[in-house]
């Protein structure tokens, strides 16, 4: 049986999925309804809005866009040093306290600071995940995006029930569990903002938190 990367196992993978849930439900419910990770759906907003004329909602949707560009390109930065291109661990262990910074900043500040810039560093936090964290149990994966863990799902689901392959069942089982806490993360949201108020992100910050000391354990 492999053995993967601490950051490649199945539940450092579900800790991630939760936080990104629950960060794309936030800033698309606070945040002018444009999601902080999810660029496919910011493509489509700032399309409709566009055609439709509403100048300010496709300003939203392109504020993030180029956000989540520019977050993209600090970590990429981060991963070429040769300081980091050695040491995963480290590196991985460090984008995950970048994101949690971000999101506490965002948290004690959203009252104060104008939506756009809000909306700005949640994309760019969301950036950090994706950029960082792209394979789980060997192969590829996307803790943001659920169509391809959509479609993974009815392949394996399609290999184990009807081939009997035990690896389609294992993968199906890992596939299932991230598409499951990505939901769980985004109700989340919903569950604890009437108690929390601006400070519901301390879910996927709890949730990075704990994906930091699954990391930090395995070190």
């Amino acid at each position: 049986m492999p053995i993967y990367p601490p950051a490649e196992r199945t539940r450092f993978g579900a800790v991630l999925t939760m936080a990104a849930g629950s960060i794309d439900a936030y800033s698309y419910l606070f945040h002018g309804q444009v999601f902080a990770g999810l660029q496919t759906g910011n493509l489509i907003l700032l399309g409709l809005n566009l055609a439709q004329g509403h100048l300010k909602y496709s300003l939203r949707a392109l504020i993030s866009i180029l956000a989540f560009f520019v977050g993209t390109l600090i970590i990429r930065w981060l991963q070429r040093q040769p300081t980091f291109s050695q040491r995963p661990i480290k590196r991985q262990k460090i984008v995950l306290l970048y994101e949690i910074a971000l999101l506490l900043l965002v948290a004690c500040t959203t009252q104060w600071l104008p939506a756009l810039l809000t909306t700005m560093l949640l994309s760019i936090t969301a950036a950090a995940e994706l950029q960082e964290f792209r394979r789980l149990n060997g192969g590829p994966f996307t803790p943001l995006m659920m169509t391809g863990n959509l479609r993974t799902l009815a392949e394996t689901a399609f290999d184990a029930f009807f081939y009997r392959e035990s690896a389609a069942l294992k993968k199906l089982q890992a596939t299932a569990i991230i598409m499951f806490m990505f939901t769980l993360g985004a109700a989340g949201i919903v569950v604890v903002t009437p108690f929390l108020h601006q400070f519901s992100l301390l879910l996927p910050v709890t949730a990075l938190a704990v994906g930091w000391f699954l990391l930090a354990s395995a070190d």
